[in-house]
């Protein structure tokens, strides 16, 4: 199986003899110049599962010098990476070299025979890491320019540090971007604090490894978002921290005046979540159960339930749960807050009295019970709350 093409981010950052940093490229190298190709895989190392890069200084059609970049899981099935950068001795159609691994401090050895075959490459040999050994038999491998090579490597963590409203990014949803060999303490200095870590944002990818950066995604009550991005501008490590997208869609979404529902500088939660629970009550035919704020992200959970129409007879009640949000419409000082109303999601249990009947649900867990008709509930809430809906076309408040 050919090894994934990646996508690297910053690959200068990781290796002092591995840098990619370059001025724009003339389109043809001069005659006799240098000229740097890359190749961005080679089949079957570690099951397939390799992202690899080598890279080639060539003087004509000679290779001079080259580096060879693999980035693997650690242990098979684990999403943990480790990577070795080598830097190849060139003898002719020969390329090898050792080093060790970066992380578990593996010994790595590497021998290649390289071989053109028209148009394209093939690179045949072995490579050991620790005492496992892979054949490489990799054909039909095709060069790419420097250009090339970093017109592929754009990625964006979606960080935006001074959004001028919460339209394009989420207002709990935050972004930090550290080092790697401080990712560890601000993650320490997360504990104990009134927040959720993204777990897929702890595990390291190759584009993290190669560029020395990780992106720590974080949900945080917006009254808490601007505090928490400058305190971690201030972290040790930290590169870059900002709103990123997350949990807001903007067809469900509501703005309108702040005025009445502050006491102070604070959301009067009480009275917005009396208000949101009784427009939905109506809208969804139901009554209202609990509703309740979440202390880590500023999420409001409300539940309702209603009788059962699937088999009226047996007394069924369906609990139907929302999920809602109120922020400020943008960072910093404003008269105005949004309010975002999720999917109702719709379960169906027997709670009448006595022996139950277990009832299973067919759908998916991600898909279960979602209710496409809302009934105009976010309609509903925005005559309630005097706000404005959002106009997709014109990308702009109606």
């Amino acid at each position: 199986m050919r090894a994934l093409l990646f996508c690297l981010a910053g690959l200068m950052t990781a290796a002092p003899d591995f840098t990619l940093a370059q001025t724009k490229p003339p389109t043809k190298a001069a005659p006799g110049a240098s000229e740097i190709r890359y190749f961005t895989a080679i089949d079957g190392l570690m099951d397939g599962q390799a992202d690899v890069v080598l890279k080639e200084t060539r003087q004509g059609k000679t290779v001079t010098a080259a580096v060879l970049d693999v980035c693997y899981p650690a242990e098979k099935g684990s999403d943990r990476k480790d990577r070795f950068v080598a830097t190849l001795a060139v003898n002719g159609q020969t390329l090898t070299g050792t080093t060790q691994s970066l992380g578990d401090k593996q010994p790595v050895t590497v021998r290649l025979v390289r071989k053109p075959t028209g148009d394209s490459f093939e690179f045949r040999g072995q490579i050991s890491v620790g005492t496992a050994v892979t054949e490489v038999t990799s054909t039909d491998n095709s060069d790419l320019s420097e250009k090339e090579f970093q017109e592929n490597q754009t990625t964006d963590d979606g960080i935006t540090e001074s959004p001028k409203d919460f339209t394009e990014v989420s207002p709990e949803s935050i972004g930090v971007r550290v080092k790697l060999d401080a990712a560890l303490d601000f993650l320490k200095s997360l504990k104990g604090q009134d927040l959720e870590v993204s777990l897929s944002s702890l595990s390291v990818s190759c584009d993290a490894m190669r560029a020395g950066q990780q992106t720590i995604n974080i949900n945080i009550d917006p009254e808490r978002s601007a505090a928490l991005i400058a305190k971690a501008k201030s972290s040790p490590g930290v590169v870059a921290a900002g709103w990123t997208s997350g949990l807001v869609e903007m067809d469900r979404t509501i703005r309108f005046a702040a005025a009445d529902w502050r006491d102070g500088d604070k959301l009067n939660r009480e009275k917005l979540a009396a208000t949101i629970s009784g427009v939905l009550a109506r809208t969804l035919a139901a009554k209202n159960s609990a509703s309740a704020w979440d202390a880590n992200t500023g999420k409001l959970k409300i539940t309702l339930k209603r009788p059962s129409q699937i088999f009226p007879a047996l007394g069924l009640t369906e609990t139907v749960e929302v999920i809602a949000m109120v922020s400020p419409d943008k960072p910093g000082a404003t008269d105005r807050l949004m309010l975002w109303i999720g999917s109702p999601a719709i379960s169906t249990a027997d709670e009448t009295s006595g022996p139950k009947l277990n009832l299973a649900e067919e759908s998916s867990l991600d898909e279960e019970g979602e209710l496409k008709d809302d009934n105009g509930s976010v309609d509903a809430l925005a005559r309630e709350f005097k706000g404005q809906r959002w106009d997709g076309d014109k990308n702009a408040w109606k």
